[in-house]
């Protein structure tokens, strides 16, 4: 079992993203940072999971078939019972209007993919509720 960086159990984080490599490097990453990880492959699949795992932290990617991480982040965001969870955008894009577009809907994040070990646990300390 892995040392937790603060004392107050693991963080429960989901991570959608329609490419099976991005979530395989973050769910390695997260759960060697000692955290629970669920993965969802697109946004629909993520909401169904969202009531069973309540996250503490989601991190989504922005393009995504079917349903998008804008709209997906969106969605998280309307639901009370989530309204309170943090949404990191992932995007292989370091676009200005992307970031922007993702603070209009509610993230507070943008991480740039590929992302490192430390990028990411970094993100996980910095908007642990």
């Amino acid at each position: 079992m892995n040392e937790q960086v603060s004392g107050a159990g693991p963080t429960r984080i989901l991570v959608i993203d329609d490419s099976n490599t991005i979530r395989r490097s973050a769910e390695i990453f997260l759960k060697q940072g000692g955290h629970e990880v669920a993965l969802a492959e697109d946004g629909f699949d993520a909401l169904a999971k969202l009531g069973d795992f309540h996250p503490d932290l989601v991190f989504c990617d922005i393009l995504m078939p079917r349903l998008d991480g804008y709209q997906t982040c969106a969605i998280i965001k309307r639901n009370p019972q989530f309204s309170g969870v943090p949404v990191i955008m992932l995007s292989s894009k370091d676009g200005l209007f992307d970031k922007a577009r993702g603070r209009m809907v509610g993230s507070q994040d943008y991480l740039t993919k590929p992302f490192t070990k430390d990028q990411l646990l970094q993100a996980v300390i910095q908007h642990r509720p």
